[in-house]
C-alpha cells in the first residue's frame, strides 16, 4: 500500500514510533474483516490528504 503515504489517516505514532493507520482503530469487527480481505487491492479508507485545499479553505 504505497499510497498509505498521502492518505489523510497516515499518521505517525510517537509510542509506536512508526506510521500507522488511524482509521482503522475506528473499524468495527464486520468492517476490519473486510478491510483486511482488500489489502491486495486499493484502500476503501484512503482519503487523499491536501494540505492546500485545507489552506483555501481558511482564506
Amino acid at each position: 500500500m504505497d499510497q498509505c503515504e498521502h492518505c489523510a489517516y497516515f499518521a505517525y505514532d510517537d509510542v509506536a514510533e512508526e506510521y500507522v493507520c488511524d482509521a482503522v482503530g475506528a473499524l468495527d469487527e464486520d468492517d476490519m474483516a473486510r478491510f483486511s480481505a482488500n489489502r491486495s487491492s486499493t484502500c476503501p479508507l484512503f482519503r487523499f490528504y491536501d494540505e492546500y485545499k485545507l489552506v483555501q479553505k481558511q482564506n
